[in-house]
This record gives structure tokens, C-alpha cells and sequence, in this order.
């Protein structure tokens, strides 16, 4: 018996590992899909040596990393910066004061009208929006980049070049402006000549460029200073592996909802007649709830100059209760207000009484988007909650294993769920490409399916 399952381990291995080379065989082979990766992974490595270049005016020898850098909110925007925000970089504000003008350019665009029509004008609306998005990430910038002077005067006061100090906070401001502006460029360009949504990807490569460190931080913590040694480091490990599975089932569920269609004979050919399925997502809010409740609790701290003084302590640890309460309540409410704003039942009722399709036992029209509108708000609760719980995952590990910080912002929140669905992104368009060309997928069955494009936000 044992002689059995180690052939038949054997050949299955060996047939993935043949698998897994003619895929990449298949991928290397397409030009086009070649140039993109490589222009991509150019892109990155520019992105990363920049990371690592320091302001002007501070002395890298004395630069140290506050815990303030390493907890709750600063922490994990230095994880999204992979580290530039802690190390002094030119890029330590990185790619987050775009997507916090992103953000409220998309909120405008839903709430009000005049924005609505400017949107609906085609290309020439999308490059108004794009442009005013720009000038109001400068504004956001100068603003971030005057409270990161204030932290570094604050946490690293040493570090200062006293020569430089009155040219200081003028060259922070312009360089901080400048970089925020060159990564947003960077992000452009892997978006429209590379593979991926370039600000995705970027952010993404910020995170995964602190796992390794994590991973050796976490293994020095279990072996060396006597933290439970191999089981409790394997034991996290396969949670992680879990929470992975249950973040890409929460990613890609969906409600389908059956629509038929009429048929219709035009000529001597029938249209129509076919069954259908309407998906609706069970988190079409994405990963924006997550974002909006850290960027309400990061409030405090950009009043107070980017430190854990008062009232900001509270929202800046994750191990925090009072911050877990307020942040799942925070994520819920804006997981249905921003599903409210992004999701139209009455257009989508419209769309399927003009393509003359209709749910089987609902009346078209009205009755058709209540009913949506019903099946919508009962998959979005369990959604909500289960999108509360993976946002307060860190902490929560932290606390019961005693996690260290870096490594446990890898068991949920935004940095997870933001890797997982940038991942599968970048894979469904790489799929794609092989399937245009009439080669296998990536996987032998089904298909990998990406975001919500308009509910990722990113």
C-alpha cells in the first residue's frame, strides 16, 4: 500500500513539475507577454533602488526606527512603502497620497452630479479627471510631507544635519512632492505598457519587500529567544496558509442570480432563448472599506504630527480593543455605504429589460431592482463582518501568539488582502494572454478570476 501512494505521489509530482516548466515555457515564449514582464520588473527595480536613496539634510549613520514606525497605522504605512517611510527615502510617502486623491476623486464623481457628466464624456472626461487627480495628489503631498518633517524633527532629531537645517524642511517638501509624483509615473507606465495595474503592483511589491525580514525576524523570535520553537512557528505558518485560502473565497464569491432571455427570430435566425446568471459579489467593495477605516483612524496621528501622543494612541495599535471595535464598526459601515455608492440594482433592472432578459418569477422594472437590491444587502453583511475580521486578524495574533509586528500585518488586513487580489489579478491577465494564443491556462480547471476592477479602487 505504501509502494502505491509513493508512485502515484511521484507521478503526480512529476506531472506538475512538467506543468508548471511548459507553462512558463508558454509565457516566455509570447513576445508581447515577455516584453511586459521584463518592462514590469524593470520598473520595480527602479522603484525599489529609490527606496532606498535618503532625504537630503539627515545622516543615514544615525537614522533609527522608532516603535512608533513599527506599530498600528505608521507601521503598516511603512509596510506599503516597503520601508522607505522608516529609512528616510525620497520615496517614504510613496504611491499612498495618489491613491488618497484617487479615493476622493471617485467619491466625487459618484456624488456629484456635474462630475458624473464630466465622467460620462468619454476619454476626454477621463483625462479632465485624471489630470485634476494629479493636482490634487501635489496637495496631499505637501501636506503628508510637512507631517513626516514634523515626525522626523520628533523620532529623529539626531539624524539631522545641523548645516542643512534651514534648507530642511523646503527640499523635504519639494523632494517628498517630487518622488510621490515620480512612483505615481512609474505606476502609469507598468499600467499601460506593463502587466497589471501599476499602482497595485506597486504597492504590492512594498509589502512582499518586508517578507523576508519578517519571516527571518519571526524565526528568530521562536528559536533564539525560546518563542515555542518549530511547532508554534508550523502551526503559523498553516494558519497563514489558511487565512490565504479564506481571503481568495472571499475575493472571488459570488450570488448568481438566474436571468433568461427572450428569444427573438430576426430573419431566419433566433436570438436570445439562453440562461444565464447575474454574478453578484460578495465583497463588491474590495479592498476600499479596509482603506477608509485606516484613513479615518489615521487621522489622529497626522494632527499629531505622525506620533502616538493622546487620543492617537488608542488608533494606532492593532492589539488595541478599542481600536478593533471601532475599526470593524468603521469597516462595516463603509463596506455598505461604499457598495451603496458603486452598485446600481435599478441600472442593472434597466440593462436586463432593455438586452430583454428577466429574472425567472420577478416582474421586470422596479420589482426586478428591489429585488437585486434585497439578494445584494443579504450577501453583503456576512461579506462585511467576514471583511471586519480579516482587518483585525493581526492583531488578534499578535496578542494570542505573540506575533512579531511585522510578521503578523502578513495574517489579514490590507496588506494581505491587497497582495491576494493583486496576485490574482496579474495572474487572470496572464491567463488570458496564453488562452488568446490558444494555450493552456494556468490552472487545468477553471479560471482565475481577478477583482471587482471599479470596486478595487486601485
Amino acid at each position: 500500500m505504501k509502494s502505491v501512494f509513493l508512485v502515484f505521489k511521484k507521478k503526480f509530482k512529476n506531472k506538475f513539475v512538467k506543468k508548471f516548466v511548459q507553462t512558463l515555457k508558454n509565457i516566455w515564449s509570447i513576445e508581447e507577454l515577455r516584453k511586459k514582464i521584463l518592462f514590469t520588473l524593470l520598473l520595480i527595480f527602479i522603484y525599489r533602488i529609490g527606496s532606498f536613496i535618503i532625504l537630503p539634510g539627515i545622516d543615514p549613520n544615525k537614522l533609527t526606527t522608532p516603535d512608533s514606525a513599527k506599530s498600528g497605522i505608521l507601521g503598516l504605512l511603512d509596510a506599503f512603502v516597503g520601508g522607505a517611510f522608516s529609512k528616510a527615502s525620497i520615496f517614504a510617502l510613496g504611491i499612498m497620497p495618489y491613491i488618497s486623491a484617487s479615493i476622493f476623486m471617485q467619491l466625487v464623481t459618484i456624488l456629484v452630479p456635474s462630475m458624473q457628466k464630466i465622467q460620462k464624456e468619454g476619454e476626454s472626461g477621463r483625462k479632465k479627471i485624471n489630470q485634476w487627480t494629479r493636482y490634487l495628489t501635489v496637495i496631499v503631498t505637501a501636506f503628508q510631507a510637512a507631517a513626516y518633517i514634523g515626525y522626523l524633527h520628533t523620532q529623529n532629531k539626531d539624524a539631522l544635519i545641523e548645516s542643512y537645517s534651514y534648507l530642511f524642511p523646503v527640499s523635504t517638501v519639494i523632494i517628498l512632492t517630487v518622488g510621490t509624483l515620480f512612483v505615481m509615473w512609474l505606476g502609469e507606465r507598468i499600467t499601460d505598457k506593463g502587466l497589471g495595474n501599476g499602482t497595485s503592483i506597486i504597492i504590492m511589491m512594498g509589502i512582499l519587500a518586508r517578507l523576508p525580514q519578517s519571516f527571518i525576524q519571526e524565526w528568530n523570535s521562536r528559536f533564539v529567544r525560546g518563542g515555542g520553537g518549530l511547532l508554534i512557528f508550523l502551526i503559523e505558518i498553516a494558519f497563514l496558509v489558511a487565512i490565504i485560502m479564506g481571503l481568495i473565497m472571499l475575493i472571488q464569491g459570488t450570488r448568481r442570480v438566474p436571468v433568461n432571455y427572450a428569444k427573438q427570430i430576426v430573419g431566419n435566425r433566433q436570438f436570445g432563448g439562453a440562461r444565464n446568471f447575474l454574478p453578484l459579489k460578495v465583497n463588491a467593495a474590495g479592498v476600499m472599506p479596509i482603506i477608509f477605516a485606516q484613513a479615518i483612524l489615521f487621522l489622529p496621528t497626522i494632527v499629531t504630527g505622525y506620533t502616538n501622543n493622546g487620543l492617537a494612541r488608542y488608533f494606532t495599535d492593532h492589539t488595541n480593543v478599542v481600536y478593533m471595535i471601532v475599526y470593524s464598526v468603521c469597516v462595516i459601515a463603509f463596506t455598505f455605504l461604499y457598495t451603496a455608492l458603486i452598485f446600481n440594482p435599478k441600472q442593472m433592472a434597466e440593462d436586463l429589460k432593455r438586452n430583454n432578459g428577466f429574472i425567472p418569477g420577478v416582474k421586470p422594472g422596479q420589482d426586478t431592482a428591489d429585488y437585486i437590491g434585497t439578494i445584494m444587502d443579504r450577501i453583503t453583511l456576512p461579506g462585511a463582518i467576514l471583511l471586519a475580521f480579516v482587518g483585525i486578524l493581526p492583531g488578534i495574533f499578535q496578542l494570542v501568539f505573540g506575533t512579531q509586528q511585522d510578521f503578523s500585518t502578513f495574517y489579514g488586513g490590507t496588506s494581505l488582502l491587497i497582495m491576494v487580489g493583486v496576485i490574482l489579478d496579474t495572474l487572470q491577465q496572464i491567463e488570458t494572454q496564453l488562452l488568446m494564443r490558444q494555450y493552456d491556462g494556468l490552472m487545468s480547471s477553471g479560471r482565475i478570476q481577478g477583482r471587482q476592477t471599479v470596486a478595487s479602487g486601485m
